[in-house]
């Protein structure tokens, strides 16, 4: 009703739906007949997940939701109520444990939110009721309440700016705790509230806001408001973003500011931000839980095959009944299907411990305590920014060591978004820079060269241009956040180019000196103050690429500038304006420099007002106002004249170069994804090493295709052209995993325009096959630049590459939030602590300072994490088949009586005690490749590709190897126990013994199996090995009643120790350990042989480049490590390992070929080979010092010296 009455207000304004409305400071409007106060919820925020009252119950429900734990708990139910060998503590009491330390994991976590919740909702703030400061608690704070916040408070909800402490109604605000910017943001107050600065005149205000409900999106805001007088017509002016302050941001550099709440609590922006994004999954989990499906399968054979031999051995009558058993009248009454059906459930039970249940809680430690050891690295701290590599998942960990695609961003990400002004363009004529001191400008190569240069007055608007055009703001002091240069005026913007520009344009005599009350105020070349009254701004955005202003000078000429990508300003100049300025754009872009053209227009006062009541009525909507708003300043933006462009610097990252290059050499394909254009992109591609010299490129871009009606006949055309090039000259059995150097290599290039044409073909059919035929040339070029692409498409490309066959592991590395799309589509995402703000950051699964920090991420963390859990994971599957399968051999030899073999205690302390520790500990510290030779070798990464230690192989192997060493448990002790007495006093030992002696023999082998994989020691290894040994044999001891008397009736009384007793037992132990591990001991033992043994002639793809007409001797691929021993010293080792390699003849035709790292020698050797060397170097004796150099460039002479 109150709504409708509104409308009459807004004429011509269409019917809104999803709105609110709200009284500022509950005062009740005066055209309200009826006024209905809405309910809004309050303002407290509620990010825990649990309360005292629906922990236990919620918990527990979504624990066992899990594969795992809902088993376990059925064979506990089915324990506790069939009459089953075991008892239910067996599965119960891991089962408890597992369960208690994720609840115990999880309430901790929620008791951290319940705390934070607490404090931001207890805090103070001041409202503003009856003209007086209350001051209440956050939480109690309602929609319509006025808020007073005071510089450096955060503001406790979203709020709508009526006045501040500065008389223009302006406030500076960080959002930092949002989306990471720490740059100060302006925010205005409508002129017709600013003047309410008092708590008693803003209680006097009389006003209503009418917005849209609340949204995520923290850039949006569409709203208006009313201001009633006591004249009858309300004025009403629209809201925007602009006016909006974020609950979660601060306040800076602005005494006080008054506001309304407009959302509160969970409706509020940044808590709808708290929404959990989508669960990522790493192969490793599908493949615990294919693993997982063969084990029960496993289970249920064990169990089928115990059942029906029962059932064939009990066909037999002395066996069915003997005399010292006979069965009960109940037993033979049972029907006997149920009764089959209670024996299969009690083989379940009794080998259900080959399901590894505490792999998942083991896994989930190994995951969260391995993230510290990111976030620890020192490798990753920048200087700069203070900060070292943030892990916002630890879920992902292994992922890291998969990657196979590698989509990056340029700008801030290979670039270092530090914008340097080079030059400009003014009418066809370049202007750069001569000296630092030159305040004017030079024509250095210009179009026209008679002239000069252009004509001063261009010159001027140009430079006028620059300064007016943009939305840097200016302060005195130096102490503030944000992107800032240090200059007599501190400029403060979100975007480092804008400053490069009022940067540059200061250098030839325009300085831009801030704007107040609506007003910009520059200095001129002849240091002359020009006023200039800003009308409009026309924001930038991705879609428009450019952005504008409407300013009126002191003349009162009304002027619109504007500024934005050659592709956006282009069509909206004169035509015959732009060959002249298009030509600079391109060589500029061809040097790698970011480029943006600025044009003008003059309105007349008529023009203006059309414009302007065309703006306000845009701004009114609050429906699609950014829908109207965009086709406004489409239209506005027409007709304009081209004036010039710029060029800005954008240099490349510290050894980005290199780091893509190691990624390539490790396998990884790289994609760069950008909204740059070609000629810039291309440039950088260049520089960064993506493209090489010899790279041929394809094009798929609005260049190739043309802009003719039949764009889809040439795409088309194009498509089967490429495909057809890749497909004849590629190698057919060529892995990606290889090195580069041995074909044509080919790049392609496509822009955002044409990747629409193969995504929205106009038929279907099309489409689907346009995709196909793309993606086979993607996946066949060794490098792709995507260019001019938005956001969006850039995830579309990565979900393309995703959903090809094979489904690659893709990661996604970005530092602005327009590569926040594609870094949660991908797999695995990287955010750069940039300059774009940490949108990037904050939404990724890890984040690091810089590109280059990638490389050490995967190479070595990524490796060494994948390598660790798939250790973890095979080792928990062999473990508990070597535990359980003696049980079921055990089976074969008590009648299926379904008499367990080992003690209740051993089978519960098993996972959860005796060998827990020790693959913990291997799991977060192991390093069988030291982190510098992983980093420095990126070929070691392949070794580990497409999930090589997780494929049905490596599974097989291990289960082999665990059916053998338990069989090779439980024979060895069954022919030990075949001898009539093993006691002294001549008493034989029981099957409790028996049991003991086995599982004894077992907890030893799997613990040593452990200690002879692991490669890299610390005193925790030892600790937990061979402390895990310790306890065992303590354990024993006291559950044997030995250091605990009051054990003495249970059923394991001195076992242990009367076992210890036995020679016999002794000897049979070290054997059957010996036995177990043989085969390992037999694998490490053939592999160092082989190591050792000639293979045959060196092949080129050995070395890292091409070698021709060189006969190579037989050598091994690796050196013997005797050699290494022998031959400390690395010049030994060089000219030892040199003299494998090649022949004498081959050598003497080397000399003079190149210097070997720079040594004024007369003996050299090729560059390839020289590289080969210092990487065998660097990988036996790490880097060496300048001494070390020496020794290996004489006797590098010394073999070269034999001719």
């Amino acid at each position: 009703m109150f709504r409708w009455s509104i409308g009459r207000f807004c004429g011509g304004e269409e019917q809104r739906v999803g709105t609110r409305t709200i009284h500022i400071g509950h005062h009740r409007a005066p055209e309200a007949d009826a006024y209905m106060a809405e309910k809004f919820c309050d303002n407290r925020i509620v990010s825990s997940k649990y309360t005292i009252w629906n922990f236990l119950p919620k918990n527990l429900f979504e624990q066992f939701r899990r594969i795992a734990n809902f088993y376990f708990l059925i064979i506990f139910l089915v324990q506790v109520t069939v009459d089953t060998p075991t008892s239910p503590v067996t599965s119960g009491l891991p089962l408890f444990f597992v369960i208690t330390v994720t609840a115990i994991k999880q309430g901790y976590e929620d008791w951290l939110r319940h705390r934070a919740d607490k404090e931001v909702n207890k805090s103070i703030v001041y409202v503003i009721e009856k003209a007086k400061r209350v001051k209440k608690e956050s939480e109690a704070i309602k929609v319509g309440d006025i808020v007073e916040v005071h510089a450096d408070e955060t503001f406790p909800c979203d709020i709508i700016l009526l006045s501040s402490s500065n008389d223009d109604g302006t406030c500076y605000v960080t959002t930092a705790s949002l989306d990471g910017e720490s740059n100060c943001k302006t925010h205005h107050a409508i002129p017709d509230t600013s003047s309410f600065n008092t708590a008693h005149s803003i209680d006097t205000l009389q006003a209503t806001i009418e917005c849209e409900q609340p949204q995520p999106d923290l850039y949006k805001f569409v709203g208006k408001i009313n201001i009633y007088s006591n004249n009858a017509e309300p004025i009403a002016r629209s809201l925007g973003p602009e006016n909006l302050l974020l609950k979660g941001a601060t306040l800076k550099n602005t005494k006080k500011i008054y506001g309304v709440a407009v959302y509160t609590g969970m409706e509020s922006k940044m808590a709808l931000n708290y929404q959990g994004k989508s669960q990522k999954r790493s192969a490793v989990e599908k493949s615990i839980n294919g693993f997982l499906i063969v084990y029960l399968c496993i289970l249920l054979s064990k169990a089928a095959i115990c059942t029906t031999m029962k059932y064939v051995w009990q066909s037999v009558s002395h066996n069915d009944e003997p005399w010292y058993n006979q069965r009960t009248q109940h037993d033979r009454e049972t029907v006997k299907v149920l009764k089959i059906f209670t024996d299969f459930l009690s083989f379940m039970v009794l080998f259900n411990f080959i399901i590894p249940v505490s792999m998942y809680v083991t896994v989930e430690m190994q995951k969260f305590l391995g993230s510290f050891f990111i976030a620890w690295d020192k490798d990753f701290y920048d200087e700069e920014i203070q900060e070292g590599a943030l892990v916002n998942t630890s879920d992902l960990n292994e992922e890291l060591g998969q990657v196979e695609y590698v989509f990056t961003d340029k700008t801030g990400t290979l670039t270092e978004n530090t914008m340097e002004f080079i030059e400009c363009c003014i009418d066809g004529h370049t202007y750069k820079e001569e000296t630092a001191e030159t305040e004017t400008f030079s024509e250095t190569d210009g179009i026209q060269p008679v002239s000069g240069r252009a004509e001063k007055s261009r010159e001027q608007l140009f430079l006028r241009a620059l300064c007016l055009c943009h939305t840097v703001e200016t302060q005195v002091n130096d102490d503030v956040d944000g992107i800032v240069e240090e200059t007599e005026l501190t400029y403060i913007s979100s975007s480092p180019d804008e400053i490069a520009l009022v940067k540059g344009a200061k250098k030839y005599g325009y300085t831009y000196l801030g704007i107040k009350d609506g007003r910009v105020k520059l200095e001129n070349q002849q240091n002359e103050i020009e006023e200039f009254k800003l009308l409009h701004t026309l924001h930038f955005d991705s879609s428009r690429r450019r952005m504008s202003v409407i300013v009126r000078n002191a003349r009162g000429d009304i002027f619109l500038f504007c500024k934005g990508a050659d592709s956006a300003v282009f069509p909206r100049v004169q035509r015959d304006q732009i060959e002249q300025t298009k030509v600079h754009v391109e060589r500029n872009a061809m040097d790698g420099y970011r480029t943006l053209c600025v044009a003008y227009k003059e309105y007349t006062l008529e023009e203006y007002h059309a414009v302007d009541r065309q703006i306000l009525e845009a701004k009114m909507a609050l429906q699609e106002r950014e829908e109207k708003l965009a086709k406004v300043f489409d239209d506005i933006e027409t007709d304009m004249n081209l004036i010039g462009s710029t060029a800005v610097e954008d240099r490349l990252q510290d050894q980005a170069a290199e780091t893509i290059e190691a990624l390539h050499k490790a396998g990884m394909k790289v994609w760069v994804l950008t909204g740059d254009k070609m000629e810039t992109a291309k440039s950088t591609c260049y520089a960064c090493r993506l493209f090489q010299t010899n790279t041929e490129l394809l094009e798929l871009t609005t260049r190739t295709i043309g802009d003719s009606d039949r764009k889809e006949d040439h795409l088309h055309e194009l498509l089967v052209d490429y495909h057809k090039k890749l497909l004849y000259g590629f190698p057919k059995r060529r892995s990606i995993r290889k090195g580069w150097g041995e074909h044509q290599e080919y790049g392609l290039i496509i822009d955002g325009s044409t990747l629409s044409l193969i995504l929205n073909s106009t038929q279907e059919s099309t489409s689907t096959n346009y995709k196909s035929i793309f993606m086979q040339i993607c996946i066949k070029c060794t490098a792709v630049l995507c260019c001019r692409m938005a956001p969006l498409q850039k995830a579309q490309i990565v979900k393309m590459v995703k959903n090809i066959k094979g489904s690659p592991i893709t990661l996604s590395i970005g530092d602005g939030a327009n590569d926040v799309s594609m870094i949660l589509e991908s797999h695995v995402g990287i955010g750069i602590k940039g300059k774009e703000g940490r949108q990037a950051a904050r939404n990724s699964d890890y984040a690091v300072p810089k590109f280059k920090h990638l490389r050490k991420l995967l190479l070595a963390h990524g490796h060494l994490y994948y390598v660790r859990i798939a250790h973890l994971v095979q080792y928990f599957f062999y473990k508990n088949l070597c535990f359980i399968l003696p049980q079921f051999l055990y089976q074969f030899f008590c009648g299926f009586s379904q008499q367990p073999l080992y003690d209740a205690a051993y089978l519960t302390m098993y996972n959860i005690c005796f060998t827990s520790l020790p693959i913990l500990a291997y799991s977060l510290l192991e390093q069988h490749i030291s982190i510098d030779v992983l980093t420095a070798d990126p070929r070691l990464y392949m070794k580990i590709s497409d999930n090589a230690k997780l494929k049905w192989g490596p599974f097989l192997y291990w289960t082999f190897l665990s059916a053998f060493e338990g069989t090779v448990f439980f024979f060895g002790t069954y022919f030990l126990y075949q001898a009539t007495t093993l006691q002294e006093n001549g008493k034989v030992y029981g099957n409790w013994t028996f049991g003991t002696t086995v599982y004894t023999v077992l907890v030893v082998t799997v613990t040593l199996k452990l200690a002879i994989d692991t490669r890299f020691w610390t005193w925790i290894n030892h600790f937990v090995i061979w402390g895990s040994l310790i306890f065992y044999i303590f354990f024993s001891f006291f559950w044997g009643g030995i250091l605990w008397p009051f054990l003495k009736q249970q059923r394991m009384y001195f076992i242990f120790a009367h076992m210890v007793t036995s020679v016999s037992t002794w000897l049979t132990m070290i054997l059957l350990i010996f036995v177990g591990l043989f085969p390992e001991i037999l694998m490490i033992a053939v592999k160092n042989v082989r190591r050792r043994t000639p293979k045959g002639g060196l092949t080129v793809s050995e070395f890292p480049g091409t070698l021709d007409n060189i006969t190579f001797s037989p050598i091994p691929v690796y050196l013997d490590d005797a050699i290494v021993q022998e031959a400390l010293n690395p010049g030994i080792y060089a000219r030892l390992l040199l003299q494998f390699l090649v022949q004498p003849s081959d050598l003497c035709r080397w000399q003079g070929y190149v210097s070997y790292r720079g040594s004024p020698t007369h003996y050299a050797l090729p560059t390839n080979l020289t590289a080969y060397l210092e990487c065998r170097l660097y990988h036996q004796f790490g880097p060496l010092d300048s001494k070390q150099w020496l020794e290996v460039y004489k006797n590098v002479n010394r073999v070269l010296g034999i001719c």
